[in-house]
């Protein structure tokens, strides 16, 4: 399991020229069942996505895709989870790497 933040960088005010790109990027990763959340940090500073079932590799590469990325609006961190405790309720993500 991984988080992917998404803290705004030096062209943040471009934010609205990749907007509606950067929707699309988060739709397929949700049709393709790597992103299971998405939303804005609390602090206004960025972005959160939770994502499962790829490789750190692969997810790497799926990030670079965003154009919030590649337009240099965000810089985006990945960081790897191994839960050793869950609630019941989120079992479907164990081993979901």
């Amino acid at each position: 399991m991984y988080f992917i933040l998404l803290s705004f960088a030096a062209q943040k005010d471009r934010l609205a020229e990749f907007l509606e790109g950067h929707k699309v990027w988060l739709q397929q990763g949700f049709e393709d069942g790597v992103f299971l959340a998405a939303g804005t940090m609390t602090d206004g500073e960025g972005g959160a996505i939770l994502a499962v079932g790829e490789s750190e590799e692969d997810l790497a590469a799926r990030v670079a895709q965003d154009p919030f990325v590649t337009g240099g609006v965000v810089e985006p961190e990945i960081i790897g989870v191994a839960p050793t405790m869950m609630d019941p309720r989120l079992d479907f993500l164990r081993g979901g790497e």
